[in-house]
């Protein structure tokens, strides 16, 4: 296996890592068994490609001492740090190297991209003969996950799952993410404790906004909409209460169609 001059083959490294979906901290992440964070805090403070790669992920890094899951590009949007004005998307969002770095409509350009050529290439690839495949697994869950409920070797893996005081300092009942493992006997989310309390607060919102927002669809309350929303981190960064509740109207006339558990589609 070809292994890139600063990373690691995934076999040498175990970690721990919990939160909610794209926004769960690495809280634990071992090299050989040993703490890996002060080599990835040389790196990305001594080398400039690895700080480019992700730069907004690794200033996260830098100011909470966790990394967090998921691209630059997403985690941009997921606080007030890196968006609210021009200056900092130039910065943060727009020259990043790696997979997503936050440029405005990355995956519809990437979806434009190919909308024309699909149909072409899955022809191209249906039309090729067939001949002998390794049976190997990729790195999905799902295959892994099916053998060792079958009674295959068991499987660990991070999954989102109700919060049964697996997070205890995230909302009871939401969804998190955490470790999960697999056997014959069925599935075991694996108790992980509190976040620490600098990655907690940012966590914690996000999922109460994600709670709230589900009360409101399942009511058919746009009011309640109109409040989830008021309280995201990028939105409430970058427009008044009064714009905000523009723009929950403004969306709810067109998506209108969408919500028919809505009698009334304005706040």
């Amino acid at each position: 296996m070809k292994v890139c001059r600063w990373s690691a083959p995934i076999g040498e490294v175990t970690y721990t890592c919990a939160g909610i979906n794209h926004q769960a901290w690495y809280l634990k992440f071992e090299w050989k068994g040993q703490d890996a964070y002060p080599l990835i805090l040389k790196a990305v403070t001594e080398r400039p490609e690895i700080y480019h790669e992700e730069p907004v992920r690794n200033e996260m890094f830098l100011a909470l001492g966790y990394y967090v899951t998921e691209s630059s590009g997403h985690n941009s949007e997921y606080n007030w740090w890196f968006r609210k004005r021009p200056d900092l998307v130039e910065r943060y969002c727009t020259h990043g190297t790696g997979w997503n770095p936050g440029e405005h409509a990355y995956i519809l350009k990437e979806y434009q991209a190919t909308e024309a050529t699909w149909k072409e290439i899955v022809r191209r690839d249906l039309a090729k003969p067939l001949g002998p495949e390794e049976l190997q697994r990729g790195g999905e869950y799902a295959a892994h996950i099916i053998n060792a409920l079958e009674g295959g070797e068991r499987y660990v893996f991070n999954g989102n799952v109700p919060n049964t005081a697996l997070i205890t300092n995230l909302p009871p009942g939401a969804c998190v993410e955490a470790p999960v493992l697999v056997d014959v006997s069925g599935i075991h989310p694996m108790h992980v404790g509190a976040l620490p309390a600098e990655c907690a607060l940012l966590t914690r919102l996000s999922s109460g906004i994600e709670e709230l927002a589900i009360q409101a669809a399942q009511a058919g309350d746009p009011v309640a909409v109109y409040r989830a929303i008021c309280h995201d981190p990028l939105t409430a960064a970058v427009l008044s209460l009064a714009e905000i509740r523009q723009m929950t109207n403004e969306l709810f006339a067109v998506h209108a169609p969408y919500l028919p558990q809505f009698k009334v589609h304005r706040v």
